[in-house]
Order: structure tokens, then C-alpha cells, then sequence
């Protein structure tokens, strides 16, 4: 019977260990659930009330031009911070400020008259917040973890996100159309108000860096070892040009509206995390590569392809198909973009590093969004998501290409992956 569970849990790529032999992990793996399935049921109505009120795909695209300069500032110090303070203090500190910006958004859709420009200004807070609260999130994810399981906690957390992002957008979209915007802000401000008492519960963390070191040397030290991973540069840059040139979420709503049925809508928001959920627990094949710059590059690219797909076709089933493959593709591709990064960064450095992550894989949506929305305002909705998914493709093979280091890359025979597991390894012992 043990043997057929270990083939199974192979076979599935679900290891359950990381949540079994660290409370910490699974305190915070659990709170991050509640908070992902309120927040992105939130994440899908603003953009469908904002239609509601302006009638633009221009408009509801530019709700990601709004999130960019807060996301660069706050996400860069945000890095720094998790290396300087007590990461703990600030997730809860950040969380509260989350909810107060819902709350917000609460009052707005209860008047009368919402106002849309309350939404953009919501946009504005909650990526600035979230850019603050985010790397600390990563670091305590890579200190909670030992070094050998950091490939199983990335399938566990694309399972969470994958699981919050079908449920939340599908109960969100739902409830939005047939209650109204504002029960979907009021449920998730429940969702706040559970996930901050699990938080509480989460030990005081320590500061790696010394507070003698100022907040931008702190910043130098974490460019200047940027600037040594040329192969980590290249992870960045294939997600920003994955997301940038084909994030479609922003524009299902108008998608949805060639269909005529009052489920496209939720059926759409579900077709990318439902792709991801199936292809990472299908994932267990992935042990065995060990090659993750080509693996990402890979993913990257058949990405690209399933928007395309999404993109261009009339029909429903092959619509949703294309986003099963772009959500399975982007599944991969961010496992191996998070082991990589766990496995290779030092932990002193990781919250800093971990801003950084944010800024690629956050901006890229959020640009997405623009660049979806003007081009289909210039051309037809249809051009511009099969454009975009075809530029993806090209794009960042041509990065594979430019980047040797990142192509070669092998976790095997990687000094970077075995100086961090020796560092982990004293740690430990210590």
C-alpha cells in the first residue's frame, strides 16, 4: 500500500510534506487560500462593474496603467523591507490596509451613483499595498521550506493559487452579476478579517539584513546581485513579456459577450486556473527536469500559443481550450520559475530578489491589460488577443536565445544552487 501511494504522489507531482512537517508553512499557506479566494473574486468584479459604468474596453484596460507606478516603487522597497524588518508585523500591517481598501469599495458600490474613478483609486492602493506585502510573503515561504522540498512548495502553491483563482473568479463573476458588486466586497472582507487572525498566529520573524546597512545600500547590494544572474534576469524578463504582450483576463468580459449566455462569463474566468490546476497536479514529471531556464522558456511560448488560440476563435469550447493550455503552460512555467529561485538566491537576500520577481510578474499583467485594451479599441478584440499571443511566442524565444547562461542553467551542477543549499544546510544546523 506505501509503495502504490508513493507511485501515485510521483505520478500526480503532489507532495504534501512541506505542509506536514512545518506549522509555519501551513499557517501561512492556509491564510493566503482565504485571502486568494476573496481577493480575486474582487479581482474580477472591479473590472465587470467598471464596464458596467463606462461601456469601455479602453477604460477597464486602463485599470492596469494605474497599477504600474505603484507597483515598481512599493514592490523595489518592499524587497528591502522583508530583508530589514519583521516580516510578520508588516504582512499583517499590509493585510489590514487590504481590507480597509475593500471596505472602501464596499461603500462606493452601495451608493446610489458608484463613482468609477474610486476603482482606479483602489487599483492604485491595493498594488502599492500588495507590492509591500508581497516579497516578505516569499522570503517566509523560501525560510519555512528546507532547500530539497522548494520544488514541492511551488507545486503546492500553484495549487492554491490555481484552486483560489477557479473559485473566487467563478463565485465572484456569479455573484456580481446576479447580487451586485457589493456582496462580493462585503464576503471578502470576511475573508480579510479570517486570514488576519491566522496571520497573528505566526511566529515573530528576524530580520537577515542588519538595520546598520541603509535602505539603499540594502538596494544596491540586491541590484548588484542582479546583475551577477544574468540567468535570473532572463526569468524576469520572459514573464514580463509573456504577460505584457498576452494577459487576457481584462478583456473577458467582452469576450464574453459574443456568446450571449449568462455563464460565459464565469466559464471564461475559470478556463486559466482550471488548465493550471490540471497541469500541476499532473506535474510530477517535472522532477525530473533539471534544465528550468529551458523549461520556462518552453512554457513561456506554449503560453503564447493558447491565448493566440483563445484569441482567434468563435468557439466557446475552443476558446476555453485555448485558456486551459495558456493556464497549464503558465503552471509550469511558474514552478520552475519559483524552484529556481529558491534554490539559487541566498536567503539573506531573498525578500529583496522576491521584489524584483513581483515587479515582472506583476507589471506584465498589468500592462497586459493596457496594451489589450487600446489595441482593441484601435482594432478589433479579436486582433489584438491573437497578436498578442503570437508576439509572445516570437518574444521570448528570441530571450532563450539571447541568454546562454539562462539556456544552460541545470540545478545539478549550478554553484549557485549548491552555495544556497550548503548556506540552508548551516542554517539548519545552527
Amino acid at each position: 500500500m506505501a509503495i502504490g501511494t508513493r507511485g501515485v504522489r510521483q505520478h500526480f507531482g503532489v507532495d504534501l510534506t512541506p505542509l506536514r512537517i512545518s506549522r509555519e508553512y501551513r499557517q501561512l499557506y492556509v491564510a493566503g487560500l482565504i485571502t486568494a479566494l476573496g481577493s480575486q473574486a474582487t479581482y474580477v468584479t472591479i473590472p465587470y462593474q467598471l464596464k458596467q459604468l463606462t461601456h469601455s474596453p479602453f477604460d477597464v484596460g486602463a485599470l492596469g496603467l494605474f497599477e504600474l507606478v505603484p507597483l515598481v516603487a512599493f514592490g523595489l522597497y518592499g524587497g528591502v523591507l522583508a530583508d530589514r524588518m519583521n516580516r510578520r508585523r508588516l504582512i499583517i500591517a499590509m493585510e489590514l490596509l487590504l481590507m480597509i481598501a475593500t471596505a472602501v469599495v464596499l461603500v462606493n458600490a452601495l451608493l446610489a451613483h458608484p463613482q468609477a474613478w474610486i476603482l482606479y483609486a483602489d487599483a492604485v492602493v491595493a498594488a502599492g499595498v500588495s507590492s509591500l506585502q508581497r516579497p516578505s510573503i516569499e522570503a517566509m515561504n523560501q525560510t519555512f521550506v528546507p532547500h530539497d522540498l522548494q520544488r514541492a512548495a511551488s507545486t503546492l502553491a500553484n495549487i492554491r493559487y490555481t484552486s483560489a483563482s477557479i473559485i473566487g473568479p467563478a463565485l465572484g463573476g456569479l455573484v456580481a452579476v446576479g447580487a451586485g458588486p457589493g456582496v462580493v466586497y462585503g464576503a471578502n472582507l470576511v475573508t480579510f478579517a479570517i486570514s488576519l487572525l491566522l496571520l497573528s498566529g505566526l511566529a515573530r520573524q528576524i530580520a537577515p539584513v542588519s538595520r546598520e546597512q541603509s535602505d539603499r545600500a540594502a538596494l544596491r547590494a540586491g541590484v548588484s546581485f542582479l546583475r551577477s544572474r544574468p540567468d535570473i534576469v532572463g526569468t524576469y524578463v520572459i514573464d514580463l513579456l509573456a504577460m505584457t504582450f498576452a494577459f487576457p483576463v481584462a478583456m473577458l468580459p467582452f469576450v464574453a459577450e459574443r456568446f450571449h449566455a449568462s455563464y460565459a462569463l464565469s466559464l471564461l474566468y475559470c478556463g486559466l486556473p482550471t488548465g493550471a490546476l490540471i497541469f500541476t497536479v499532473l506535474s510530477g514529471w517535472t522532477r525530473h527536469v533539471h534544465h528550468y531556464g529551458r523549461a520556462v522558456v518552453a512554457s513561456a511560448a506554449a503560453w503564447g500559443l493558447g491565448i493566440a488560440l483563445f484569441g482567434f476563435s468563435s468557439s466557446l469550447w475552443l476558446v476555453l481550450a485555448g485558456l486551459a493550455i495558456a493556464g497549464g503552460a503558465d503552471s509550469l512555467s511558474g514552478i520552475f520559475r519559483s524552484t529556481m529561485w529558491n534554490e539559487s538566491i541566498p536567503p539573506d537576500l531573498r525578500g529583496r530578489m522576491a521584489g524584483m520577481e513581483m515587479i515582472s510578474y506583476s507589471l506584465g499583467p498589468t500592462a497586459g491589460q493596457f496594451r489589450a485594451g487600446v489595441m482593441a479599441a484601435w482594432t478589433t478584440l479579436r486582433f489584438s488577443l491573437t497578436f498578442g499571443g503570437l508576439a509572445c511566442t516570437g518574444s521570448v524565444g528570441l530571450v532563450g536565445a539571447a541568454l546562454p547562461s539562462l539556456w544552460r542553467f541545470d540545478a545539478r551542477s549550478d554553484p549557485h544552487v549548491a552555495a544556497v543549499r550548503a548556506q540552508r544546510a548551516l542554517d539548519d544546523a545552527s
